[in-house]
């Protein structure tokens, strides 16, 4: 087996293929219902022209024609059968970190194998973006479903680095997927805030609809250390050395404020937002946060 594979390793593919009986059926109805939202972007594409009859929706009125030929014409569309998904994911040195039996990376890579898989199996469009400090590998949208191993292999990135400013990496994702679709990054997102939200705006305006899968390990929001203990960074050389339960109470008041100011953020620019602990079972935090998202998603349409 290559080691791409272990992202998708027999007993979690059997999971997330089957997930249990209730968690399918959110996840396969909201797959679904992605392709008749107008909230996912563009489900469907322009085809072309008619003159305007009694009882057709004026919303679809082309008022560029009406003022230069003064008449009524509509635009018709055809159904565009394929969501286009494309998973943002971060493989920089940070992380790498962990304790439990995954780290970020390993449950980073494993949502987005398990997102592709389930796309695929829809017929659905899928492309991948691995990225640290710049672009690692990006993998082209496709639909063949052999085209999940191109993106666990785009997953395989050695010798990672740090993040910086995710602004470049977003701003270049944007360039080299134009179409509109569904973006899903999943990151710890330890990088600069505003370049950050910067990136995700960008998105937005380019009509994309964006997810965020925020990634992050017990140990950083519940810092649980005791005894005297040595910190390496993971993104630079630093070494701490400390009592950590003096640093504890500051720890997680900055953990609180990182965190809020990062949902803050995704609100601000409508970006679905989902803070996910990697001891969490996968399937059953995918199935519960695509729940969420549906039923928010029909209350705004309803």
């Amino acid at each position: 087996m290559p080691d791409s594979r272990k992202f998708l390793h027999p007993e979690a593919i059997k999971r997330i293929a089957r997930l249990d009986l209730r968690a399918r059926h959110i996840v396969e109805g909201f797959l679904s219902g992605m392709h008749r939202s107008p909230y996912f972007g563009q489900s469907i594409e322009f085809r072309q022209h008619r003159e305007y009859t009694f009882g057709d929706d004026p919303r679809y009125i082309d008022w560029k024609v009406w003022a230069k030929q003064d008449r009524y014409c509509v635009k018709q569309f055809e159904e565009d059968t394929n969501l286009r998904g494309t998973l943002l994911v971060d493989v920089s040195g940070s992380m790498r970190y962990g304790r439990g039996a995954m780290n970020k990376y390993e449950y980073a890579c494993t949502i987005a194998a398990s997102l592709g898989y389930l796309l695929l199996r829809q017929q659905d469009a899928v492309g991948c973006v691995s990225f640290d400090e710049r672009v690692r590998m990006t993998v082209p949208l496709r639909t063949r479903r052999n085209h999940l191993e191109s993106v666990l292999q785009a997953l395989e990135v050695s010798s990672p680095r740090e993040k910086t400013d995710m602004y470049p990496i977003l701003r270049e994702i944007t360039e080299t997927f134009p179409r509109r679709g569904m973006m899903m990054l999943i990151s710890d997102l330890l990088s600069d805030r505003e370049g950050l939200f910067r990136g995700l705006k960008l998105l937005r305006s380019r009509g994309h609809d964006v997810m965020v899968f925020h990634v992050l390990d017990d140990d950083e929001l519940d810092f649980p250390f005791g005894g005297p203990t040595r910190f390496d960074g993971l993104e630079s050389p630093d070494i701490v050395r400390c009592n950590p339960r003096a640093l504890r109470d500051g720890y997680l008041k900055a953990m609180n404020d990182f965190l809020e100011e990062v949902r803050r953020g995704c609100t601000r620019n409508n970006v679905d937002y989902a803070l996910l602990r990697t001891s969490q079972p996968l399937d059953a935090a995918l199935a519960a946060y695509l729940s969420n998202r549906l039923g928010m998603h029909h209350k705004n349409r309803g």
